[in-house]
């Protein structure tokens, strides 16, 4: 058995030939099959390496886009904070005004809250208290016939400026001109409207209202309203004149509680904000048993402002 090969190398030298032994042809192929082996593992590993560092830098790349949309939420959530920080201090600001305001008119309606009442318990009272208030200038006569320019003759006793006798007048005489409006100053029904030639107040309209009250509105020009006709407070119902025993254009106006005359003046200046003076002032009516009956009542739409006090207001503001 032949254990050698020759390996022959053409040059310009001429030919030369080596004979190697069959195990160091062996061993050259082991080492051209390792190298082979090295490289294609070398190979293998770069383009292993090459994949792996591109999918490290796309999830780089993710990562850096979602911390972009983390920040992009943040600096939003940062500006909507602020924005709520803004608009709870606007309403923050906005209930301390509404709370002034609440207590302004917890003064003029005469609650006293206590101290750890929350807003909205005081907004109910107030709310209920202002209903009541509303509900009882509505029904009961209160604030002026006619544009307030002053008394003429007061509740009580004179000298009759006609017949000269002196006699206990049962109303006032409110100053007016000749055909200024009249106004009915609470909710009821016309009694009478007419002339009343016994009573001496000429052209006369009674109106009657709820819980035991009257009104009497004498002397008139022009009645406008008929018998049984419901009115509202603040209906036009008359003008002004000289009818009767007068001496002079003016309203005579009386109110009765019963059938009994009360003075009519501190029903003429009762409004809301000087709704707890009548109750003091005025002693002859019950008030307990009239702010008790009238407690739940609800008027819708309650008449806000005779016409005649809105006629005062705009008189003062010229």
């Amino acid at each position: 058995m032949n254990n050698h090969f020759t390996i022959t190398i053409n040059d310009d030298n001429g030919v030369r030939q080596f004979n190697l032994h069959q195990a160091v042809k062996k061993i050259i192929w082991y080492i051209l099959g390792f190298i082979a082996f090295i490289a294609l593992f070398a190979v293998s590993t770069i383009l292993y390496l090459n994949y792996t560092v591109d999918k490290i830098d796309d999830k780089r790349l993710n990562i850096q886009k979602a911390y972009e949309k983390i920040q992009l939420k943040n600096s939003k959530l940062i500006t909507s904070m602020k924005d709520t920080q803004i608009a709870l201090f606007l309403k923050k600001k906005e209930l301390n005004e509404v709370s002034d305001s609440l207590s302004e008119i917890e003064t003029l309606i005469g609650l006293n809250p206590e101290s750890d009442t929350s807003l909205q318990e005081r907004v109910t009272k107030t709310k209920l208290n202002s209903e009541h208030m509303a509900a009882l200038l509505q029904l009961i006569p209160s604030g002026p016939p006619v544009e307030y320019k002053g008394i003429t003759s007061k509740f009580g006793y004179r000298i009759h400026p006609r017949l000269k006798t002196r006699e206990f007048h049962r109303g006032l005489d409110l100053r007016a001109k000749m055909k200024t409006p009249v106004y009915a100053t609470a909710d009821g029904i016309i009694e009478y409207a007419g002339y009343h030639k016994k009573s001496g107040f000429g052209n006369l309209i009674i109106v009657e209202h709820n819980y035991g009250f009257k009104s009497y509105y004498g002397h008139l020009n022009k009645i406008v309203v008929k018998y049984g006709k419901f009115v509202k407070k603040g209906t036009l119902i008359a003008y002004t004149g000289n009818s009767g025993l007068s001496s002079g254009p003016h309203l005579h106006y009386e109110l009765r509680f019963l059938h009994k005359t009360v003075n009519p003046f501190y029903f003429v200046k009762w409004s809301v904000k000087n709704y707890n003076d009548i109750f003091e002032k005025e002693k002859k009516i019950p008030w307990q048993s009239l702010i008790t009956a009238t407690t739940h009542i609800k008027i819708p739409n309650p008449t806000q402002t005779l016409p005649s006090s809105q006629l005062v207001l705009s008189s003062k503001g010229k």
